[in-house]
């Protein structure tokens, strides 16, 4: 009985050996850089955390088919170095001898990506699954509507315009307030020195006429005297 409890051992692990080599069609290889995400706080990789490697895909697995109960030993892990990295593929719970299609696999890992991440405290960079793509994050759905954004801003333009066009019209009109200002100085200062001007013009006519009519009078005088004492 133990003799045949070790040959089965050993016919499943020969198995095992067969169904995971490096480059298998429905494999992935994994790629962990745990120094380089957690630095002094790295831990190290050894058989616990392969196991719980293992477990997470089963999770996931499981979380794919609903109703198959994927175990630990249906994920298949080989050619394991040093520098954490390995290639493993999945067996059918209902079949060992069956390797479960590559994009289903792909579909499980994709769907529990944030959780497998989490359990090794990583991330996509991180925990790499050689040849599926990297987990999109969720769209963002803004609070306001796009299209009440797009009003608000065109609205935000227009009052703006309006501002401006208010502000500038205020201010031409101050500047012609007081160019009007100006040139109405202007012409007040002309008026006053044309006035002072006209003033002074017939000051000096009324001096010359007074001091004119003075002299003639006083000839006058002269010729009448003059008359006078002729014999």
């Amino acid at each position: 009985m133990l003799e045949k409890v070790l040959s089965l051992l050993c016919l499943s692990s020969a198995l095992a050996d067969q169904l995971c080599i490096p480059d298998a069609s429905d494999g992935y290889k994994v790629r962990l850089s745990i120094k380089s995400a957690l630095g002094d706080e790295a831990y190290v990789w050894n058989e616990n955390e392969m196991f719980l490697f293992r477990a997470t895909l089963a999770f996931a697995m499981r979380n794919q088919f609903n109703g198959q109960e994927f175990q630990v030993s249906d994920i298949i892990v080989c050619d394991e170095t040093p520098r954490v990295s390995f290639w493993f593929v999945v067996t059918s719970p209902l079949n060992t001898s069956h390797l479960v299609d590559k994009e289903d696999v792909e579909q499980a890992v994709r769907q529990s990506r944030n959780r497998i991440n989490s359990a090794f405290l990583l991330t996509d960079k991180t925990l790499e699954f050689i040849g599926i793509p990297p987990t999109l994050a969720a769209p963002v759905n803004p609070d306001t509507p796009p299209w009440l954004i797009v009003f608000g801003v065109v609205m935000g333009a227009v009052g703006a315009g309006i501002i401006i066009l208010l502000v500038s019209s205020l201010v031409q009109k101050k500047r012609k307030n007081n160019n009007k200002t100006e040139d109405e100085g202007n012409d007040e200062e002309t008026q006053v020195k044309t006035v002072e001007n006209g003033a002074a013009c017939e000051n000096l006519d009324g001096v010359y006429n007074m001091s004119f009519s003075d002299n003639e009078r006083l000839t006058q005088i002269l010729h009448s005297h003059t008359d006078n004492g002729k014999p």
